[in-house]
């Protein structure tokens, strides 16, 4: 009995994860689908270098774990600035993508407006308007 409680123990001590390090690799996760590798580089890449240590750090005794934690968190942080950086150049290039639609619809609006196509022209009577009609035929009325 002793002795599979000891090789439980060893079992258990070897297969402790560090929830920084799940953590750390999701932020690097999402700041990988937000495009941090385009708008953010040496951030990201900071994120994964310290993630990779950390991983490393996790696999050892307890004190590499306590700073595979601290790695890890490192990380993290560095992922989600990455993310974040990658958001904010996301959202500044649409604002101005915005800018210039709205300088365009004003700049239309400011331009006089083009005058109606002409009218195909037609024989018109030359009797003016102001002349009165001619009289209705008188009638019996009945």
């Amino acid at each position: 009995m002793a002795i599979l409680l000891g090789v439980t123990f060893a079992g258990s001590a070897v297969a402790q994860v560090v929830p920084e390090v799940q953590a750390a690799q999701q932020a690097v996760d999402r700041a990988d689908q937000a495009d941090a590798d385009q708008y953010a580089p040496d951030l990201l890449a900071s994120a994964r270098q310290g993630l990779a240590a950390a991983q490393t750090a996790s696999q050892g005794g307890r004190s590499e774990r306590r700073q595979a934690a601290v790695l890890a968190q490192r990380a993290a942080a560095d992922a989600d600035l990455a993310r974040a950086r990658s958001q904010e150049a996301v959202a500044r290039a649409q604002l101005e993508q915005r800018r210039a639609e709205i300088a365009e619809l004003q700049q239309r609006l400011e331009q006089p407006p083009s005058p109606p196509p002409a009218l195909p022209s037609t024989t018109l009577p030359d009797t003016p308007l102001s002349e009165p009609l001619p009289a209705a035929p008188a009638g019996d009325g009945t």
